[in-house]
């Protein structure tokens, strides 16, 4: 079973869980709480609702055409399906389904670094997400940027990487983020800013990102 940083263990059924009266519907929650009870039928189904957001928490972690991506997302639909029964619903569903993509693929990049096998970094690519295209010069540049920053990913402790990549990869909000991870906003804080420091240490001779980096920081601020 997937396991997912700051989240206890087992909790009760979803189904049993009294809903939030200041948080909207989800409208995969019931679905969730089917697929906990091993109903193939929904399990299914929400699959391919949240595949989409899966696919593309993947490729911006890997790169849009890394070749294990199809790979990693099948493992992240299967790791979705064991971590279902801790899910607390504090975020959405699909929150916590890119969660688990976001350490499915983090937990892959380190283990095929570790062996040796990680020989694809998807160099100066443009994700197929983008809708509103850029200059082919700013695309290298973004490209660039974001190749240089999963491989700074993989040096952080997994507990900053995974706030940093959620905050800075998928566009998480601090509140959102806190959510989706199961932990205080200051202590998301705390982590955003000790991996941003780890970032900017290792930027010093990477000034190109300094600036992205610098904007992030000042989110958390």
């Amino acid at each position: 079973m997937l396991r997912l940083i700051g989240a206890p263990g087992i909790e009760p059924s979803l189904a049993r869980q009294e809903p939030s009266k200041a948080r909207p519907v989800d409208p995969l929650r019931a679905l969730a709480a089917r697929a906990i009870c091993r109903e193939e039928v929904a399990e299914r189904t929400l699959l391919m609702a949240v595949g989409p957001a899966v696919l593309a928490t993947v490729r911006r972690v890997l790169g849009a055409h890394h070749p294990e991506v199809d790979d990693v997302c099948q493992e992240a639909a299967i790791g979705l399906l064991s971590a279902l029964p801790s899910f607390r619903a504090e975020c959405t569903v699909m929150h916590f389904a890119c969660r688990v993509a976001l350490l499915t693929a983090l937990a892959a990049r380190r283990r095929t670094r570790r062996e040796g096998s990680f020989k694809h970094e998807g160099s100066e690519e443009s994700d197929d997400f983008v809708e509103d295209r850029p200059s082919p010069a700013e695309l290298v540049d973004s490209a660039r940027r974001r190749n240089v920053l999963r491989r700074l990913l993989d040096k952080l402790p997994l507990a900053q990487a995974e706030v940093l990549a959620l905050h800075v990869m998928l566009g998480y909000t601090v509140e959102e983020t806190g959510a989706t991870i199961g932990a205080p906003v200051n202590t998301v804080r705390s982590r955003l800013r000790r991996g941003l420091a780890a970032l900017r240490q290792e930027l010093d001779a990477r000034g190109n990102l300094r600036e992205i980096i610098g904007a992030y920081h000042e989110q958390t601020e």
